[in-house]
């Protein structure tokens, strides 16, 4: 029998807005409204908002909260305080990311992460297992709706004061309680927006009013791939490493965490193999999964708008990751030329 998708509480406003819906991680969510490219150039000239509302949210409270989350995330959590997030990544025995996530420092004893949607019952279990005395773990994802307003005018159009990257604060927006999260997932300014899960009609309404233009799961895709964000299952997954990946810098390799020991290994050999961005040079659009001549495969391949090129992400042999190095990717049984470049692949003006 087919599994039933789920469905964010704001599905019958992307239905009345005509959006075309695909099944996501489990969830029915918006591809595109009026297009992936008019979408993608609104978030980088203007500002758009996205329903992510299938993201995972997970609490961890308790006077030992902080002590549970160290020694199972990547990053340093002492390096930030109440009203400040971080990007971490949850790790595995063999130093494998078991997803990427950010974590929020509500206050002292507790704490909200924001996962991945397709990891949000593997994440649960995993903290579960692990909880140690004087630790709660609770997945709370039902209770709220998430929105991220995106783009260069995207703090304006919202009417906020400006705030410095990677904070948060409790606001009122048009007559909405939110938690406003300097946070996101295209390169651009904004912020994402929580609330409860029965106010999201309301807030998404208000949000539009603003001349805000809503956007699918498509120019988010082809926004973060420009950037150079990974998408875990693609460019990250359980069986890669932080450092071949480049995400060394989320590793606080002086404390001690799971698989930090594999981590400094890899780190002090040098990885075997690196997750590079390549813009392609011919006319071509490489896909997930394509080989790259030597050995090495694409994890994540657009077209991308603002470069009206083909880009993407690939692993290859750590001697081909430089960036200027010619690549050849196998595009359908074709030989295309591409070449590695300088992350980010698309740099925002300013």
């Amino acid at each position: 029998m087919a599994q039933t998708l789920q469905r964010t509480p704001l599905h019958d406003r992307h239905v009345a807005l005509g959006a075309r819906l695909v099944p996501f991680a489990g969830w029915e969510m918006p591809v595109q409204y009026e297009g992936v490219i008019q979408e993608h150039r609104a978030v980088r000239t203007d500002a758009g908002v996205f329903d992510v509302s299938h993201m995972g949210e997970l609490e961890v409270e308790g006077p030992r909260a902080a002590e549970l989350l160290q020694g199972l995330l990547s990053n340093d959590l002492d390096r930030i305080e109440p009203g400040q997030a971080q990007y971490t990544l949850l790790t595995n025995e063999r130093g494998g990311i078991v997803d990427d996530l950010i974590v929020y420092r509500l206050d002292r004893c507790r704490y909200l992460l924001v996962v991945n949607a397709s990891n949000r019952d593997a994440d649960f279990r995993w903290l579960r297992e692990r909880e140690i005395a004087g630790s709660d773990v609770r997945d709370v994802s039902d209770e709220y709706a998430l929105l991220a307003v995106q783009g260069p005018h995207a703090i304006d159009r919202l009417g906020l004061p400006p705030a410095s990257p990677f904070t948060f604060a409790e606001a009122e927006l048009d007559g909405v309680q939110v938690m406003v999260n300097r946070t996101g997932y295209t390169g651009e300014d904004g912020c994402e927006l929580l609330c409860m899960a029965e106010d999201a009609g309301s807030l998404w309404d208000g949000v539009l009013a603003r001349g805000i233009v809503p956007c699918g799961l498509g120019a988010r895709d082809t926004l973060r791939l420009e950037v150079c964000y990974p998408l875990h299952g693609n460019d990250i997954t359980q069986e890669t490493d932080a450092i071949s990946a480049g995400l060394g810098w989320t590793c606080a390799l002086d404390k001690e965490f799971t698989g930090a020991d594999v981590l400094r290994r890899v780190k002090a050999d040098g990885p075997e193999r690196k997750l590079v961005a390549f813009v392609m040079a011919e006319r071509a659009i490489p896909r997930q999964g394509m080989a790259i001549a030597g050995g090495g495969e694409v994890t994540s391949g657009s077209h991308s708008p603002m470069l009206d090129a083909g880009i993407g992400l690939g692993y290859v042999r750590a001697a081909s990751a430089a960036p200027g190095t010619e690549l050849t990717v196998d595009v359908r049984g074709k030989p295309r030329r591409a070449e590695v470049v300088k992350k980010p692949i698309y740099r925002r003006e300013g």
